[in-house]
């Protein structure tokens, strides 16, 4: 009897009530995503509110993007595997002058519903010849290390 109570004792010591959550990225995304205002907000303002994207693009306009994910263990059954909480994507459009012109927001279903196509490129030749190049520009200096071809010295 004292055993069970020694160990029953010692597991409930080691149990927690409250859920630990494991946070990755920028705290309550949603709610910060809606204070930046279309044309009013600027990049100062957004990294000020946001702070550093986790990404950043630069075409024709500069896209920030900033992320969100929370993960909790999960039941003692699943051997600690990581339950999603909750997974957050927030994708701003800045101009040339730095103000906001877009800003997106997706959530986990919105994320699921983007189709990524399934066509790959190839660039195994791109790597070959480019190794290939490298390596008779080398030898060529090598061979002939004032640039002037062998032969023509004498003449």
């Amino acid at each position: 009897m004292k055993i069970v109570l020694i160990i029953l004792t010692i597991f409930l010591t080691n149990c927690k009530l409250n859920k630990i959550v494991n946070h990755h990225g920028v705290h309550n995304l949603e709610i910060k995503g809606k204070e930046l205002i279309i044309a009013k907000s600027n990049i100062n303002d957004v990294k000020k509110l946001l702070g550093p994207p986790s990404t950043e693009s630069y075409f024709d306009n500069n896209v920030l993007i900033y992320i969100e994910r929370k993960t909790t263990n999960s039941k003692l059954l699943k051997l600690g595997k990581k339950k999603l909480i909750s997974n957050n994507v927030l994708m701003l459009e800045i101009d040339k002058r730095g103000l906001l012109v877009n800003k997106k927001f997706y959530d986990e279903e919105d994320i699921n519903k983007i189709k990524f196509t399934k066509k790959t490129t190839s660039i195994t030749s791109g790597k070959q010849s480019f190794i290939y190049n490298a390596l008779s520009n080398i030898r060529n200096k090598i061979n002939d290390p004032l640039g002037k071809k062998r032969g023509t010295l004498g003449r």
